[in-house]
């Protein structure tokens, strides 16, 4: 549509847009039998969807409302009813549903068993349960025991319960879903920083001279940000985007809370640098050279705050122009437009996601764009800053919380003597010192014989994880299963010899109320809201505990037994990273770790208290002409649970879609519609051409669908999957 057009006629009409108001219609339809709980969910709880962490309808940078449709559409899995028990007589029609289906059904309203050639679900007592379950860690060597925690609104104080009892059972093999997302992320900023959070809060975004949102469509994936987004362009703030695809929803956006917005949509973007699926290290390396070249960097802060700048030199000036341009997949002149806006600019917030994060070498792509914020001294001032922004409500508390194989709770390292001293004493027992196994190294463990029981508190291996089959077949093989889920889903499912099903309270039923720490690390307490329950669901933190009282003796078993206070008591005890959460007891608490700026005045909490610049070398990745890198991206969809089939902000209208640059489509004879066959060295995937704005040479799909095109590679320096694939395009018919 022309684009003057588009800015005349109101509320996008004729556009590929979300039809907000349409949508929230529908959700309070859905929500009908139940409206005062999903009102008092929305008004008093914190947000359960991506992890900006509205609490209740507000936030604590912009006024007005704070409401995004990702929330709304996560609202029926808080307020729907427990499913029909006649249903799970029928367990190979259940198996025939997709997870949405099987989501649509209901709550899970008591503790089940599934045995092998078992054809309907057994109920079992809570007593029960917990004896089946304590029963077999207890029998399980340390090393054949593995638990997952996923984001499906767990709580603070559900991650550490989680670890804890891992740890309590000897083992380190303890780990959560954002290392799906941003390991990378974590583990290059640690390195780099000696952080591994957010170094600036949300309020930086808003009248810093440029923000960089680089392989992220927060439109999709974080709505709400791009109120952020709006009235940081009204501040003269310039946004400029990296990513293959131009995203139409950071090009503009209707903010449903913004009257203006609303009416006529915001411009979210300022430049657009369509590099490379993979290319973005290359990318960042070119802009440095640029500037460079320019004699643009903050010469004083280097000297001042950070190291290693000369080995970065020394590799760039190694890297020709040529090898940068091939790789990055743009021209030296893009990188020097980049480079020129940069120059000028006084402050600057880089924010990323998984597009820079899920390649086999995103530590690398992370440090490349920590070099460029070193370069100009972008970091420990108002308005600068570095954010790796978190896609859900959990995730950043996990790895903090201790729900992760190589840290502690606090993240210090398991090797940290004071650490460990303080924790042990804490619980009464000592902490294994054996790394445990990342989620990808579980599942291999699995698919060797090598657990005996897997404790996976939510999550769908089936949907998230690459090799769809592969993990099939791992989770068959664990001889006990446990999954604590609000419902059922296609893993749930999956024959094994037992699989024991406990049904889990939302956050917003937890006793005692529960705290998730958002992108900006502020921890939010988020109060017990009064409404419908599921009789025989309990609190995820109530249900660790039970079953470590049946699986423990003695001081394990005593360190198990705390309510929600005092879980958080303990975290405020052995993490001094968490100060302060013992005290979050009412809706609207929180407290700020590190306060609004970490590296604060540009020292960073490393031995020398220098920021650290690193050598990046992009490797050729060398192709042949008749393939293409494809990646995957989201649709009307928050982590796997789909929502429909339309894509509101790409205009698509089914989820087979194979979006492709025009300029290939017309190389391959192809138009909109078309059906076609990718294939990579582990599956296919059919499809219909989708002729977009993406950069030749790549191609996205949908995910999970495209997960059967994923294979299993891993980052080696964080563990983080690879989503991306080369493959091969065939006409079919």
């Amino acid at each position: 549509m022309n684009d003057i057009l588009r800015r005349v006629l109101p509320f996008g009409l004729g556009a590929a847009k979300p039809r907000h108001y349409r949508d929230m219609l529908r959700v309070a339809w859905e929500n009908r039998d139940q409206l005062p709980f999903a009102w008092r969910i929305l008004r008093d709880g914190v947000c359960d969807g991506c992890a900006l962490g509205p609490r209740g309808l507000r936030d604590d940078v912009i006024d007005g409302v704070h409401l995004c449709m990702t929330r709304l559409m996560l609202l029926r899995l808080n307020t729907m009813p427990a499913l029909d028990p006649a249903i799970l007589d029928d367990v190979p029609r259940l198996r025939a549903l997709t997870s949405a289906d099987l989501r649509r059904l209901g709550r899970l309203p008591y503790p089940l068993l599934l045995e092998r050639g078992a054809t309907r679900f057994r109920r079992l007592s809570w007593p029960d349960a917990e004896q089946l379950a304590g029963g077999r860690l207890r029998a399980a060597r340390p090393e054949r025991v593995a638990v997952f925690t996923t984001s499906r609104g767990l709580t603070n104080e559900t991650y550490y319960a989680a670890q804890k009892l891992a740890r309590a059972l000897g083992t380190n093999n303890v780990d959560n879903d954002a290392r799906l997302c941003h390991a990378a992320s974590t583990t290059a900023m640690k390195r780099t920083l000696g952080v591994a959070a957010a170094t600036c809060s949300l309020k930086d975004w808003i009248g810093t001279d440029l923000l960089v949102i680089w392989g992220s469509d927060l439109a999709n994936n974080q709505p709400v940000s791009t109120k952020y987004l709006h009235y940081a362009r009204r501040a003269g703030t310039r946004v400029l985007v990296v990513n293959p695809y131009r995203e139409p929803g950071l090009e503009r956006y209707w903010v449903p809370s913004v009257a203006r917005s609303a009416v006529f949509g915001s411009t979210l973007m300022d430049d657009f640098f369509p590099v490379a699926i993979g290319g973005d290290r290359a990318f960042a390396n070119g802009v440095l050279k640029e500037l460079i070249a320019r004699r643009a960097l903050d010469r004083e802060f280097i000297a001042a705050h950070t190291a290693g700048l000369a080995g970065l030199e020394v590799a760039l000036a190694a890297q020709p122009w040529e090898l940068l341009e091939r790789e990055s997949g743009l021209a030296r002149t893009d990188m020097a437009r980049f480079a020129e806006q940069y120059a000028r600019a006084r402050s600057a917030v880089f924010v990323w996601s998984m597009g820079v994060t899920q390649h086999r070498f995103g530590v690398d792509n992370v440090a490349a764009i920590v070099n460029l914020a070193l370069a100009r001294g972008m970091l420990g001032r108002p308005k600068t800053g570095l954010m790796p922004i978190r896609g859900h409500s959990g995730v950043q508390g996990a790895a903090e919380c201790g729900s992760v194989p190589t840290l502690l709770p606090g993240g210090t390292s398991i090797d940290d003597r004071e650490a460990r001293a303080r924790i042990e004493a804490a619980w009464g027992f000592p902490v294994p010192t054996a790394l445990g196994m990342t989620t990808g190294a579980m599942l291999d463990a699995a698919h060797a014989g090598a657990l005996d029981v897997f404790y996976l508190l939510g999550g769908n291996f089936l949907e998230t994880m690459p090799d769809p089959e592969h993990c099939r077949a791992a989770l068959a093989r664990v001889p006990l299963r446990i999954h604590q889920d609000l419902v059922l889903n296609s893993s749930t499912l999956v024959e094994g010899d037992e699989v024991l099903v406990l049904p889990a309270a939302t956050r917003y039923e937890q006793r005692g109320g529960g705290t998730e720490t958002t992108t900006e690390r502020r921890i939010r307490f988020s109060p017990e809201i009064p409404g419908r329950r599921i009789a025989e669901a309990r609190a995820e933190w109530e249900i660790l505990g039970a079953i470590g009282a049946a699986a423990l003796d003695g001081p394990r078993r005593e360190a198990m037994a705390l309510d929600a206070q005092g879980i958080r008591t303990e975290m405020d005890r052995v993490m001094p990273l968490y100060a302060g959460i013992k005290d979050l007891r009412r809706a609207g608490d929180s407290v700020q770790y590190g306060g609004p700026l970490l590296c604060e005045g540009g020292v960073c909490p490393l031995p020398d208290g220098r920021a650290r610049f690193t050598p990046i070398v992009p490797e050729p990745t060398p192709r042949a002409a008749d393939e293409f890198v494809v990646s995957t991206r989201r649709g009307k969809q928050f982590n796997s649970m789909t929502y429909g089939e339309r894509d509101p902000l790409t205009g698509t209208a089914t989820r087979d879609a194979v979006f492709m640059a025009e300029a290939d489509a017309a190389r391959l004879g192809l138009v909109e519609g078309d059906p076609l066959r990718l294939t990579s060295a582990l599956g296919t995937f059919a499809g219909r051409c989708r002729v977009a704005p993406v950069k030749p040479g790549s191609l996205q799909v949908y995910w999970p669908e495209g997960n059967v095109l994923i294979g299993r590679h891993y980052d080696p320096a964080s563990g983080e999957p690879d989503y991306n694939a080369v493959v091969r395009v065939a006409r079919v018919g």
